[in-house]
C-alpha cells in the first residue's frame, strides 16, 4: 500500500498544543494522530487509527491464540443487570448514566462483566460447553473527573476485555496463567518496557489480581518492588508487615499532659523535645495521627464518621485508603461536621472519645497490642503520653491507608522497597463467583447436579498502548514507532525538484509496494527540510531518502531510532528494505 502525503489528511503542527501535559500527548497532537474534540474525548486521524489497528491486531492475534473467541456487545447497556450487582451505585459518577425517550434508565459501558455473564447463561446449559473464553475489542466510557494526559486517560477509551468461565477454581487458574502467559506476549511483541504487580480488585471483585505497568516517569501509578526479590506490587496492593505484639506487663501508666499549641505532629514533636520530666526523647514515629473521615456506602444517603489511626511520621496516601475503603465513598470531615460532633477537638482527637461515641476506629498494621503511643487527649492542647494498644484502647480493624515509603521492608521479608512509577496497560483478575451468583449462571454437571460457574476478567487499554508507546518511544525529534504498530513500514522522502528523482522515487515506492512493504511516500511540493522534519516528526521506522545520489545510482536509508545512515545502491535497495522488513 502506498499512501501519498500530497493527499493524506494530515496537518503537522511546529508548536505544541497548549493544553497538553506529557511526551506523547505533545507528539501525537503534533504528528497529527489525534486530535482533541472535548474534554477526555480524542478524533483518530489516518496515521494515528493505522497505528491503534496494528495494536488492536497484535492483541487479537495473541487473544485468538489462547482459543479465545471475539464477540461484540452494545456500549449502551440498560441499568438493570448492574443494578443486579450493584454496580450501578458502586460506580458512582465515573458513570455515564442516561434515560430513553420513555424514561428507562441506562449507562455506557465502563466494562461489561454482567453482560458477558448474561451472555453464557443464556447459552450454555452443560457442562460439557466448558471452559470458554469471550472477549471484545469496543469503546469503553468512564466519566474521569480529571481526564488528562490525551489519549492516556480519557472519558472514552478503547479497550480488550476478555472473560473466562469454568467449572472449578483449577480451571479459574488455568484460565487466568493462559492470560498472563499472552499478556507478556501481547506486551513483548509490541516492545515495551514493563512490569507485573500484584494489584487490588476494586470494584471488579475478585481475588487474585495483577497489574501490567508500562515503566513511564509521566505514569499515574505508582508501584514498589523488592530489592533481595521478585517482589512487585501496585501502592494500593502494599500489605504492611505488622510487628509482633509485645507483652503488656510493665509498661509505663498512661498520662495526659498539657501540651500548648500542638495541633499539629511537627508542633506536638518539636514541644516534647523540650519535656525534660518524659525521660526520653520523641520522634513524629512516637505519635498517632488520627486522621477523621466520612465514608458513604453505595446506596446509602446518610454518611458515617470514620477515625483512622497512622503513625505520625506517615503521611495518609489518598490511593491506598480509597482503595481501602472501596467501594464506599470517601471524604474528609468538613467544618460543619466537627461543629455537630464537639467531642472531636481539632487537633487533639484520641481513641477514646471516638470509642465513647460511637466511631468507628481504624489503624494502620504497625499499631499492635503492646505498643505505647502519644496521641490526642480529645481536650485542647493537651495529649496523652504512653497510651497503649490493646490495654487503653481497641481498635476496630486495621487499614491500608499509610503511604508507603522507599526503604520500608519488602512484605515478602527479602529486601526492602524502591519506587517507580508506570502507567496501566493490563490487568488480569480472578473474579470468582460474583457476577455467576448474581445471574446464577449454572452448568448441569455430569451427575445432573448444578455446578456454580467461576470466571476470570482480563482487560488490555488498546488506545492506552498507542500513547505509551509513544511515551516510550520518542526522541528529541519525534516519534520513533516499533516496526509492530507503525503507520507505514517505509517513509518515502522525496528530496528534490528534478522530474529524475519524483520518477526514481516513484519507482522504487511502487517496487516496495509489489513486495509487501507498506509505504507512506513524500509527493508534496514542499522543501526537503521540512519533509525531513515531519518524516522525524511521524516516527515511521524506516527513512528512505531519494535525492541527488539518485543521479549516481544510490539512495539514502536511515534507521529512524539509532539515526544512522547508509548510502545503497538503487538496484539493491528494494531488495534490503523487504529483509528489514521481514526481519
Amino acid at each position: 500500500m502506498i499512501t501519498r502525503m500530497s493527499s493524506l489528511f494530515l496537518r503537522t503542527l511546529r508548536e505544541d498544543p497548549a493544553d497538553a501535559e506529557v511526551p506523547s500527548h505533545k507528539l501525537l497532537v503534533r504528528a497529527g494522530y489525534v486530535r482533541r474534540v472535548a474534554p477526555g474525548g480524542y478524533s483518530w486521524l489516518p496515521l494515528g487509527l493505522r497505528v491503534l489497528r496494528n495494536v488492536e491486531r497484535v492483541v487479537r492475534e495473541e487473544m485468538d491464540a489462547i482459543g479465545a473467541q471475539e464477540i461484540q456487545f452494545p456500549a449502551l447497556l440498560p441499568r438493570e443487570p448492574y443494578e443486579k450487582t450493584g454496580r450501578w451505585t458502586e460506580y458512582g459518577d465515573s458513570l455515564f448514566r442516561l434515560k430513553d425517550r420513555k424514561g428507562a434508565d441506562y449507562l455506557l459501558g465502563p466494562t461489561h462483566e454482567e453482560l458477558f455473564a448474561l451472555t453464557v447463561k443464556g447459552e450454555y446449559s452443560s457442562y460439557k460447553d466448558y471452559p470458554v473464553v469471550l472477549y471484545q475489542i469496543q469503546t469503553k466510557y468512564r466519566d474521569e473527573a480529571r481526564p488528562r494526559a490525551g489519549i492516556l486517560r480519557g472519558r472514552e477509551f478503547v479497550m480488550k476485555d476478555s472473560y473466562s468461565f469454568d467449572l472449578d477454581d483449577a480451571g479459574l487458574a488455568h484460565s487466568y496463567q493462559l492470560h498472563r502467559d499472552a499478556y507478556i506476549k501481547i506486551f513483548d511483541r509490541l516492545g515495551l518496557e514493563y512490569v507485573i504487580v500484584a494489584a487490588t480488585s476494586g470494584a471488579m471483585g475478585g481475588s487474585a489480581s495483577e497489574e501490567f505497568l508500562a515503566v513511564a516517569e509521566t505514569g499515574e501509578d505508582t508501584y514498589v518492588r523488592s530489592t533481595e526479590s521478585g517482589y512487585a506490587a501496585n501502592v494500593e496492593a502494599v500489605v504492611t508487615p505488622a510487628p509482633p505484639a509485645r507483652p503488656l506487663d510493665g509498661l509505663a501508666e498512661a498520662q495526659v499532659h498539657h501540651t500548648p499549641g500542638t495541633p499539629t505532629i511537627a508542633t506536638l514533636v518539636e514541644y516534647l523535645s523540650t519535656k525534660t520530666d518524659l525521660g526520653r526523647a520523641f520522634t513524629a514515629a512516637d505519635t498517632l495521627k488520627n486522621v477523621m473521615l466520612k465514608i458513604r456506602k453505595p446506596g446509602a444517603k446518610e454518611w458515617e464518621i470514620l477515625g483512622v489511626g497512622v503513625p505520625g511520621d506517615r503521611e495518609v496516601d489518598q490511593k491506598r485508603l480509597e482503595a481501602a475503603l472501596e467501594p464506599a465513598e470517601v471524604a474528609l470531615l468538613e467544618e460543619a461536621d466537627f461543629t455537630a460532633n464537639p467531642f472531636l477537638v481539632k487537633g487533639y482527637i484520641g481513641p477514646k472519645s471516638l470509642q465513647d461515641n460511637g466511631v468507628r476506629y481504624l489503624v494502620d498494621p504497625r499499631v499492635v497490642t503492646g505498643t505505647a503511643w502519644v496521641t490526642g487527649a480529645d481536650k485542647a492542647d493537651h495529649h496523652v503520653v504512653d497510651l497503649v494498644a490493646g490495654r487503653d484502647f481497641t481498635p476496630d480493624g486495621t487499614i491500608e491507608a499509610a503511604e508507603v515509603r522507599e526503604g520500608d521492608a519488602s512484605p515478602d521479608g527479602h529486601g526492602t522497597l524502591v519506587a517507580a512509577r508506570g502507567i496501566e496497560i493490563g490487568h488480569i483478575f480472578q473474579l470468582g463467583r460474583k457476577y455467576t451468583d448474581a445471574f446464577e449462571v449454572d452448568a448441569l454437571g455430569a451427575d445432573s447436579k448444578p455446578i456454580r460457574i467461576t470466571m476470570g476478567s482480563y482487560g488490555v487499554g488498546v488506545s492506552r498502548l498507542v500513547g505509551v508507546l509513544a511515551e516510550q518511544y520518542l526522541d528529541e525529534l519525534g516519534l520513533v514507532w516499533p516496526r509492530e504498530v507503525a503507520p507505514a513500514d517505509v517513509h518515502v522522502v522525496i528530496a528534490g525538484k528534478d522530474e529524475a528523482v519524483f520518477e526514481g522515487a516513484e519507482k522504487l515506492a511502487a517496487e516496495l509496494d509489489a513486495a509487501g512493504v507498506s509505504v507512506l511516500l513524500d509527493d508534496r511540493k514542499a522543501t526537503p527540510g521540512v519533509k525531513f522534519a515531519d518524516a522525524e516528526l511521524i516516527g515511521v521506522p524506516t527513512i528512505l531518502v531519494v535525492g541527488r545520489g539518485l543521479a549516481k545510482g544510490v539512495v539514502e536509508v536511515k534507521d529512524r531510532a539509532s539515526g544512522d545512515r547508509a548510502d545503497v545502491p538503487v538496484d539493491e535497495v528494494v531488495a534490503q528494505l523487504v529483509k528489514l522488513v521481514r526481519g
